[in-house]
């Protein structure tokens, strides 16, 4: 199995954004905490942020045909982006979609997503713990 971890905008700044919402585990924690649960399952896995809408959809498009499964936090722009939702209808790759803190119990505008419809699951409120969920759930299912 080999997955693509896609975190969006400002997920570089875990640890120091909000820490009330958003934990105090930062980004190079986070990544090397999903590298060491997909070494203990024997899955490669490559993490990859972006605070730029326009390089989280080339990270889909160049994922056809090399991952078998992505997990996407997509940030902010799970909430407004249809060219995110687009480029995962086009790839056809079974993704998860995470969110550390659930998106459906915060204001308004950020309970919708426009990618829900392109995952095979959404996994929020759990933190962290949401990633390994979710790739968990695509070696599973996929694997």
């Amino acid at each position: 199995m080999n997955i693509l971890v896609i975190n969006g905008p400002n997920l570089n700044m875990l640890g120091v954004r909000d820490p009330n919402l958003y934990g105090n585990t930062n980004y190079s924690e986070l990544v090397k905490l999903i590298k060491n649960h997909c070494k203990q399952k024997s899955i490669k896995v490559k993490c990859l942020q972006s605070n730029y809408e326009g390089k989280i959809i080339e990270y889909i498009q160049k994922s056809k045909n090399k991952y078998q499964g992505i997990v996407i936090n997509a940030g902010a722009y799970t909430h407004y982006s249809i060219a995110i939702k687009d480029a995962l209808n086009v790839v056809k790759i079974p993704t998860v979609e995470v969110h550390i803190t659930n998106i459906y119990e915060r204001e308004t505008y950020r309970q919708i997503s426009y990618i829900k419809d392109e995952c095979i699951a959404s996994i929020v409120g759990k933190g962290i713990e949401g990633y390994l969920e979710a790739i968990d759930l695509l070696n599973e299912k996929f694997n």
